[in-house]
């Protein structure tokens, strides 16, 4: 593991997202994290410097694409084996992100689709991506479904700064994340892969 500042850590990835294509295409970019790992403030602070480089950035969070609770709490409201397979729709997420910003696509993106406080669509408006945008895609257990991504990053934590990072209320989710760990081996599947023990002291991990 080789020690990055957070500063640092996002001009890697701003660079590296921009140096994925220099022509009229849409990149869709995933970080994936549980949220002890604050995926949802890494793809924030990619916007500004992604605009900067020209690209144009539309932010969407998973937790805004859930299933109804109907769905998630079939098994009741703690159950880990549902938080894993059953919460997030995954055919929203295709059909009103990704798929729309495929190169045969019209770029037309719903930035959120599901309410989960008053579990109800949000009726939000459609926005256009323009060529050369970015999506950022924050969430966990992104990876291993067959998303289509041009760029993703797994933020890892070990099993003990998990735990403690995580508030106690939400432990109960502790066991879908070490099943993520083992069964889809998101680290092998990312394109980069950041440990965030501390978040404020990441480290990119190494592949041999």
């Amino acid at each position: 593991m080789t020690p990055i500042s957070p500063e640092r850590l996002v001009g890697l990835l701003a660079g590296r997202i921009h140096g994925l294509a220099h022509d009229e295409r849409r990149l869709r970019v995933a970080v994936d994290g549980a949220d002890a790992t604050r995926p949802g403030e890494l793809a924030d602070a990619l916007v500004e410097p992604l605009r900067l480089l020209g690209r144009p950035v539309q932010r969407v969070s998973a937790d805004d694409f859930l299933r109804p609770a109907s769905v998630r709490f079939e098994y009741g409201k703690q159950d880990p084996d549902a938080l894993h397979d059953l919460w997030l729709d995954q055919g929203a997420l295709l059909r009103e992100v990704l798929d729309p910003l495929e190169p045969d696509g019209d770029g037309r993106v719903l930035p959120t689709y599901w309410d989960r406080e008053s579990d109800r669509a949000t009726r939000a408006r459609y926005v256009e991506l323009p060529p050369r945008g970015v999506l950022l895609l924050d969430g966990p257990f992104l990876l291993g479904r067959w998303l289509p991504f041009e760029l993703t990053v797994h933020l890892t934590q070990s099993a003990a700064a998990l735990a403690r990072r995580t508030p106690a209320a939400e432990h109960w989710t502790l066991p879908a994340h070490e099943r993520y760990r083992t069964e889809t081996d998101p680290g092998a599947l990312a394109d980069l892969t950041v440990r965030v023990e501390d978040p404020r002291h990441p480290a990119l991990v190494e592949r041999d």
